[in-house]
């Protein structure tokens, strides 16, 4: 991370911050319009509309993802990382073992290291960050395939991507209008405990709205736990996002969603969600088909 230590880290001054009832609304707006075409194509779509979305999120934040340190000077493949980060998330829904996947992937960056060697010191940076990136965006993502196919996984990413982005949402509100205290001033100093509590109480308020109005086979007792577990560990996927654009002096990882960002700015906590409520579902709080 050498070469970005001289790059000049987001602040107010260098970035003008838009007013804050205009971020809200957009923010507010965009998680209106995005959640319930969401929901239709998890309950009314074709599984081809889920999995395509699913492939085509992770190959969008992996484009960001390279992006944003190709601007703070390095060098990673892009192409490699967006072909790979593809081949990634959909072996988790193929026949072709994730295992092989990243085989691949990672013998891919290593020969390609060696192929763009034109003398002088080997840069191992390019091949690092590449296989680092698909690992953190399509890796994680790819599980979304998994817990589609569980017993009643439909309920699951439903309840997945309804409490992470209502959490985040509160987070956001609270956060911008009531907020005095930090919650990570030296990685995100917009985050506040305020936003941070407001997340966590939200999050089981719509684990518990999600028991009663979709999800009857969750228990009361199941909800209050996902909701505390996808309020906290959410909130951990929200900030290594952040430290990741802080160590490369960006804000935004992209502009295609108004009032949040890029597509990894909008999927970074359920890119550590997604994994996680997986296993709680298979293994602890196994549901009867």
């Amino acid at each position: 991370m050498a070469r970005a230590e001289g790059a000049p880290l987001p602040t107010s001054v260098d970035v003008p911050a838009p007013p804050r009832r205009a971020g809200l609304f957009k923010r507010v707006l965009s998680t209106l319009v995005l959640l319930p075409v969401f929901v239709w194509i998890v309950l009314a779509g074709p599984i081809w509309a889920f999995g395509t979305t699913v492939v085509i999120l992770g190959a969008l934040g992996q484009w960001e993802f390279t992006g944003m340190f190709q601007r703070a000077g390095f060098r990673p493949f892009r192409i490699l990382g967006v072909v790979g980060g593809l081949l990634m998330t959909a072996s988790f829904a193929l026949r072709v073992s994730e295992r092989l996947a990243f085989t691949i992937i990672l013998l891919g960056a290593l020969s390609l290291v060696l192929w763009q060697r034109q003398g002088g010191r080997i840069e191992w940076e390019p091949a690092a960050i590449t296989v680092f990136g698909i690992c953190y965006v399509n890796w994680l993502l790819g599980y979304g395939f998994w817990l589609r196919d569980l017993p009643l996984g439909k309920e699951w990413v439903l309840l997945l991507v309804w409490v992470t982005w209502l959490g985040e949402t509160a987070a956001y509100l609270v956060g911008s209008l009531l907020g005095r205290w930090p919650l990570a001033p030296g990685i995100s100093p917009k985050k506040t405990v305020e936003g941070a509590l407001a997340q966590l109480a939200v999050s089981v308020l719509a684990a518990l709205a999600a028991h009663a109005w979709f999800f009857e086979g969750l228990s009361i007792g199941g909800a209050v736990f996902v909701g505390l577990l996808l309020g906290v560990v959410g909130q951990a996927g929200d900030l290594v996002e952040s430290a990741l654009k802080r160590s490369v002096g960006t804000k935004d990882t992209g502009r295609l969603i108004p009032g949040h960002g890029g597509v990894l700015d909008r999927i970074d906590s359920l890119l550590f969600n997604t994994p996680v409520l997986f296993y709680y579902a298979a293994y602890v709080g196994k549901l009867p088909s």
